[in-house]
């Protein structure tokens, strides 16, 4: 759908728009509702911290989003709006231009009759005749909460929007130009059409939280997909003329060879993307059809989690704890590509930074970094690499090393020796749960009793998708689900009402928002430590750990069903049950 360019009108109105006058008004009615007194308001304003009055009361927690949405509404006699069962009209949406909405914080929601439903955190009169003359009719205003109208209008406002108007651009340049010109226009000239929908598709992944990005040939279009929180999904159809331009012009961001088409090519981004530093690993293989290209995002303005927020269970979490605060032994955190394993050594390290203890990683890549903490960037063309960089982080005088992933014999056997001579050691290893983390370190060919001495503990976890709280209905699981759950939960769980999200706005209706740790503790003692050095059977040490307390990947998902916070079919997803 095309929008109609801005007016003047439309331009004066979000030039007039401040502020100020919000806090004004939005101050007037607080106080003539008698929901807060002037020195409360006084105090606010006080904070030097930045933001509106609205953010500074909410933030402060004089008040909350909701009830200054419920105080508005009462003052100035509007209705509020939910959207968590209300879905923006597209043709209410296309009336407004992206730069007046956020401008005036407003969303058109619905058409009725002669004027247009909008919501706005703002309901005054005022504010109604700003947008009246913006979108050239009347506005009949409902209020929002601040937190629900952002992320609303990001929703509606996608940065991919007018991709279609740069490929239509791009196809008439093409005519005209051929491929090596299209090379150049996209290494020098940032408003060819090329830069522009790389830009887009790079924005909107960011805004949608996806972790990658995959640009993939497929005939004569070229498919454009998000992975959103753990699943992939279409975004973009695009002409495959394209495709070799959006190649090219990631590789010249990526600082990779352009020339080169058939080998296999990693490089590296760093960007900033609405005031947000970004870095992005990128990988480009040649597929039948032309080359596809992976992106994954690192959104380094996002604050590292604490153990506490990766949601392990409280007794797993204090166990966890007192096994990294180890003086010295090796603590391993295996899972698959993606599972989040990184995330948690970082949480880990969060809890071990003191002024006391000489941390350093060495990493590949450093993803986020630590202003206290000594990390190596690995570098294999200047002979950086996992086990040449451990042996010098040993003549370091060490406390803690973190080694971001042992991928070799020789980085796994300094790892093991480093552990051994009373160093705290934190890894990430691919397995596929606890116990074969273990087997894996001995088909690298390190001996069963150097092993059993120096691991301390084997977390194995894995990411599943949250059920949306914006949706939540009860449903009855299907038999499938019921015969998970009685396997691995609750033996004589009956037909009950479980809880789901059945799709919203916030959701995209796909009932699942955010991302929430499934995890597996071994922690290896004397009695496991026999089975290692014996090299027993991986049945008989799995039966061993379960007896000892240990709760496996499938029970500990199994509570999160019960508890509503996912669903048995996500979990049968995401974590491989067969023959467990």
């Amino acid at each position: 759908m095309k929008l109609r360019s801005r007016s003047r009108d439309e331009q004066s109105a979000s030039a007039s728009v401040g502020p100020d006058a919000y806090d004004e008004r939005l101050a007037e009615a607080l106080v003539a509702s008698r929901r807060l007194e002037p020195h409360q308001v006084d105090a606010a304003r006080s904070i030097d911290a930045g933001g509106s009055l609205a953010e500074q009361l909410i933030g402060s927690g004089v008040m909350t989003d909701e009830d200054l949405a419920h105080t508005l509404a009462a003052h100035y006699g509007v209705d509020e709006v939910d959207f968590r069962h209300t879905d923006p009209d597209a043709a209410a949406v296309a009336l407004l231009p992206q730069e007046a909405a956020h401008a005036l914080r407003a969303l058109p929601i619905a058409i009725e009759d002669e004027h247009v439903v909008v919501a706005v955190v703002d309901p005054s009169p005022e504010r109604r005749a700003e947008l009246a003359s913006a979108l050239g009719r009347s506005a009949r205003l409902v209020v929002a909460t601040h937190a629900d109208l952002e992320r609303a209008l990001a929703s509606e406002y996608k940065a991919t929007r007018e991709v279609e108007g740069q490929i239509q651009a791009f196809e008439a340049r093409d005519s005209l130009r051929r491929e090596a010109d299209q090379l150049e226009t996209a290494q020098v000239n940032e408003d060819a059409p090329v830069v522009q929908v790389v830009q887009m598709i790079i924005t909107q992944g960011l805004r949608d939280r996806a972790s990658d990005i995959h640009i993939e040939p497929s005939g004569d279009r070229v498919r454009v997909r998000y992975r959103i929180d753990g699943a992939l999904a279409d975004v973009l159809d695009l002409p495959g003329s394209i495709g070799p331009a959006i190649v090219s012009r990631v590789k010249i961001l990526s600082g990779m060879n352009i020339v080169e088409r058939r080998r296999a090519q990693d490089g590296q981004i760093s960007m900033v993307v609405e005031g947000r530093d970004v870095d992005i690993r990128v990988a480009s293989t040649a597929v039948v059809g032309g080359e596809k290209v992976v992106m994954r995002l690192l959104d380094k303005s996002r604050s590292l989690f604490r153990l506490e927020q990766l949601g392990m269970p409280s007794d797993t979490a204090d166990r966890y704890s007192q096994l990294i605060h180890a003086p010295y032994g090796m603590v391993i955190c295996a899972g698959p590509t993606g599972g989040g394993k990184t995330t948690t050594l970082y949480a880990s390290l969060g809890e071990l930074n003191t002024p006391e203890r000489n941390i350093m990683t060495i990493e590949d890549p450093v993803e986020y970094t630590f202003d206290s903490i000594n990390q190596i960037q690995i570098n294999e063309p200047a002979g950086v690499t996992f086990s040449g960089g451990l042996r010098s982080i040993l003549r370091q005088d060490p406390d803690v090393i973190l080694v971001g992933e042992i991928r070799d014999v020789d980085t796994a056997r300094i790892a093991v020796q480093s552990a051994l001579t009373g160093h705290l050691v934190l890894s990430s290893l691919h397995a596929t749960e606890a116990v074969s983390a273990l087997y894996r370190l001995l088909d690298m060919g390190i001996e069963s009793f150097l092993i059993a001495s120096s691991v301390t503990a084997v977390v194995a976890q894995r990411l599943v998708r949250r059920s949306c709280t914006s949706c939540l209905e009860p449903y009855s699981p299907s038999p499938e689900e019921l015969a998970f759950l009685r396997r691995f939960g609750d033996p004589e769980v009956e037909v009950e009402q479980f809880l789901r999200g059945v799709g919203c706005h916030f959701c995209s209706h796909t009932g699942f928002l955010e991302r929430i740790g499934v995890y597996e503790l071994l922690a290896v003692t004397d009695q496991v430590r026999e089975l290692i050095v014996d090299r027993a059977p991986h049945d008989e040490m799995r039966k061993l750990a379960s007896s000892q307390g240990m709760r496996t990947l499938q029970e500990q998902a199994a509570r999160l069903v019960r508890d509503g916070t996912t669903t048995a079919a996500e979990v049968m997803r995401s974590i491989y049950i067969a023959g467990v």
